[in-house]
C-alpha cells in the first residue's frame, strides 16, 4: 500500500501557486490560465492593460510562405467560394512565390483590439481581442479577422491566423508557452474542432474531432530576425486526433512574442511565419 501511494505522489505535477496567484488567475487542469475578472473594472483593465506583447497600440507584421512538394507558394485571390452554410467568401489559390502579383498576400499583421468585440454574444469573453489583417501590395487588405490571445505571467497563448488558406492552422498546435520558461517545461492541452474547418484542399472529414496536444520547451537559443538577434525559447508542440497528426515549432521572445512559427500541417505541407516589423 505504501508503495502504491508513493507512485501516485510522484505522478502529480509539481506546480504550486501562491494565494496571490489564486486570487488573480483562473486555473484549470491541462488548460490555459486566464485572469480572474474584477467586475468593478473594465474589460481592457482586466485583460489588456498589463500586456507587454499583445498591447493596445502595438502592431506586429509577419511574412510567410508555404512548402508543398518541395515548392514554395504564397496565397492570392481566387474565385469566390461557397461555404457549407451557403454563404460566399473571398476565394483564394496558391501562387508560386516568384510569381506573386498585386493580389498576392504578402504580410499578415496582428493588432490588439480595444474592448470586447464579441460582447453581444459572449459578454464573458476573457481574452485580449486581436485583429489579423492579410495584406497585399501597398498594404491593401485582402481580408481580416478578429480572434483572441491570452497573455499573463502564467502563460502566453495565441489563436493562429485562421482565415482563407490559413484555416489549415486550426488543426496544428496553437502558439502557446507556459511558465516556468525553462528547458524541460512540459504541458498538455486539448481542443474540440468542428468539420467546418475541413477543406478538400488538405483534408475533408465529418463530425467533430478532438486534438490532444503535447508541448515542451526544448531549447533556448539566439536567432537572427528582421528585428535583430533575439533570444528565444523554442517550444515543440504536437497534436494528434483521429484524422492525423500535426506539429508546430515556435520561437518565443519575451518582448515580441512568437517571432517564428514552423508548422507541419495535416497534409504534410509546411507553413512558415516570421516576424518582419514591430510598431
Amino acid at each position: 500500500m505504501t508503495t502504491i501511494k508513493c507512485i501516485i505522489f510522484l505522478m502529480l505535477p509539481a506546480v504550486y501557486y501562491s494565494q496571490e496567484d489564486r486570487d488573480k488567475f483562473i486555473f484549470a487542469d491541462m488548460d490555459i490560465t486566464v485572469e480572474k475578472p474584477d467586475k468593478n473594472k473594465s474589460y481592457d483593465v482586466n485583460y489588456n492593460d498589463d500586456n507587454q506583447i499583445y498591447k493596445l497600440g502595438k502592431k506586429l507584421t509577419y511574412s510567410y510562405y508555404i512548402v508543398r512538394n518541395n515548392d514554395r507558394f504564397l496565397v492570392k485571390k481566387g474565385e469566390q467560394e461557397i461555404q457549407q452554410t451557403g454563404h460566399t467568401s473571398a476565394g483564394w489559390k496558391f501562387v508560386e512565390s516568384e510569381k506573386k502579383d498585386d493580389e498576392t498576400i504578402q504580410y499578415i499583421t496582428i493588432e490588439p483590439h480595444q474592448g470586447n468585440p464579441f460582447a453581444s454574444f459572449d459578454p464573458n469573453y476573457n481574452q485580449t481581442a486581436v485583429d489579423f489583417t492579410y495584406l497585399m501590395k501597398n498594404n491593401e487588405s485582402f481580408s481580416m479577422e478578429t480572434t483572441g490571445a491570452i497573455e499573463n505571467k502564467m502563460n502566453v497563448w495565441l489563436h493562429p491566423p485562421r482565415n482563407i488558406y490559413f484555416k489549415i492552422l486550426e488543426l496544428n498546435p496553437f502558439p502557446y508557452i507556459k511558465a516556468p520558461y525553462a528547458i524541460g517545461t512540459k504541458w498538455n492541452w486539448n481542443l474540440e474542432i468542428g468539420d467546418h474547418w475541413s477543406d478538400k484542399r488538405w483534408l475533408k472529414w465529418e463530425g467533430k474531432i478532438e486534438n490532444k496536444y503535447e508541448y515542451e520547451i526544448k531549447e533556448k537559443k539566439n536567432i537572427t530576425t528582421r528585428l535583430g538577434n533575439l533570444e528565444c525559447f523554442v517550444v515543440y508542440g504536437k497534436a494528434k486526433s483521429r484524422i492525423g497528426e500535426t506539429q508546430l515549432i515556435s520561437y518565443f521572445n519575451t518582448q515580441f512574442g512568437f517571432v517564428k512559427l514552423e508548422y507541419t500541417n495535416i497534409d504534410g505541407s509546411k507553413t512558415f511565419l516570421e516576424i518582419e516589423k514591430a510598431e
